[in-house]
């Protein structure tokens, strides 16, 4: 059953009269918590409470390895590390070199680091650069100690953030290197990366949501990253690398039989959680939002400026990727059917988003013959575009917000070309 809009849920806004400017107010989402888990049927209850134990579980082990490898240090008199530097870890984990290159010297100091910083749960934090040394006894994870910043005091976590994610191809991609540097090195000399690439795979089952899924950051973080997440690739991303690791071939071919049998159990329950979660308006599949609550599948909001909307760039990915599929079921050949007509019926012309002017920063200006374009963000009801802000409201024109939030995020894109470019091929006669 596709995703059908609570009326409580609709666009999460608290309704404003129609002269106003602002249309709503932006709603923050709901973290999976145990007071959540015991509102639901009784028979639910406890799948939610050993996913919810097993996390705190994992961060407490997390928490505790660091705090003795700094009690280590100080006790012998040693300061505590620097943090890591940060960086893009996907632009420094390159996965498209020729396979030769992954047995050499320089694959290889990049495997190592990457198995350094594996955390004892067993995945990896984001944007880290990747060509850095190696990790060191007593330094974080990640590439900022948020325990002591001034983010602390807002972060759900208490500080300890984003210390195991997907969030920005984290995770995927250096279990992407270490699964092509093991295969050049079939050896004792590849049994390290081979050990790394397993745990993190089973970090992978652990994170995965009762029912299928993902969230953003595992252990849990609380707020929006505790949402089945579709943003940054996280699903779309976790079930391709599963795909291939249950297919067990080429890099993966290592891997052994119950691993697979488990990889491919939740790429089932991925699929399923894609065509659950493609949204309805007036009866009618539509596309996607960029997250959904945990528990209710209900689309959720992320950041202040990030409302509870259809989302154009994490919609075109699914669509891509079920049009990948080699043997799509019935019902994906009609969410993709029906996700590639939304996208075409919702082509603007003639419009670019530029930075014409200086003084007033980036606008959507009339240009005769530009386009296609897509908005970011859709509201689930009207289907008509929507923005917000950070101070939570949620406006019809991306004029009307902020000049900082119009330069700094990517309101519009040409996500729907690719769509229509892969609908093509795909509907195509034989």
């Amino acid at each position: 059953m596709r995703t059908r809009l609570a009326l409580a849920l609709l666009l999460a806004v608290a309704p404003l009269p129609l002269a106003a400017e602002v249309i709503g107010t932006m709603q923050p989402a709901a973290p999976l918590t145990e007071e959540r888990i015991a509102q639901l049927p009784a028979a639910e209850q406890a799948a939610w409470r050993d996913y919810l134990a097993r996390s705190v579980a994992a961060m407490a082990r997390d928490k505790a390895v660091l705090e003795a490898e700094r009690a280590a240090l100080a006790e012998a008199g040693q300061p505590t590390p620097a943090p890591p530097p940060d960086g893009s870890t996907s632009g420094t984990l390159p996965l498209d070199r020729d396979p030769v290159w992954y047995g050499g010297a320089e694959a290889r100091a990049l495997a190592d680091n990457v198995v350094s910083f594996q955390t004892p749960a067993g995945g990896w934090g984001k944007n880290q650069d990747r060509s850095a040394p190696p990790r060191v006894a007593g330094q974080h994870w990640i590439g900022a100690d948020l325990k002591a910043g001034p983010y602390a005091a807002q972060d759900g976590a208490g500080g300890w953030s984003f210390v195991g994610t997907l969030d920005n191809d984290a995770t995927v991609t250096e279990l992407g290197l270490l699964a092509r540097v093991q295969a050049q090195l079939p050896g004792t000399d590849g049994e390290p990366y081979r050990q790394s690439f397993r745990k993190g795979i089973a970090y992978l089952l652990a994170a995965e949501l009762p029912g299928g899924g993902w969230p953003q950051v595992w252990p849990l973080k609380g707020g929006y990253h505790d949402a089945l997440t579709l943003n940054d690739n996280v699903l779309v991303g976790t079930t391709a690398l599963l795909q291939r690791v249950a297919a067990g071939n080429d890099d993966y071919a290592f891997l052994p039989a119950d691993l697979r049998q488990q990889a491919a159990a939740a790429v089932e329950r991925a699929l399923a959680v894609m065509l659950d979660t493609q949204m309805e308006a007036d009866g009618r599949p539509t596309i996607w939002a960029q997250q959904y609550d945990a528990i209710t599948r209900q689309p959720a909001g992320a950041r202040n400026f990030e409302p509870v909307a259809l989302s154009t760039g994490e919609s075109a990915a699914i669509l891509q990727f079920l049009m990948r599929q080699p043997e799509p079921t019935p019902a994906m050949r009609t969410a993709i059917t029906a996700g590639a007509a939304w996208f075409a019926a919702h082509a603007l012309q003639d419009v670019a988003w530029n930075a014409s002017d200086p003084e007033a920063g980036r606008l959507l200006i009339p240009e005769p013959g530009a386009g296609p374009l897509w908005a970011r963000f859709y509201d689930p009801v009207t289907q008509t575009p929507i923005f917000g802000d950070r101070d939570r409201s949620i406006h019809d024109r991306v004029d009307e917000i902020s000049r900082e939030r119009r330069d700094g995020y990517s309101w519009y894109n040409t996500s729907g070309n690719a769509v229509a470019r892969a609908y093509a091929r795909w509907s195509a006669p034989g």
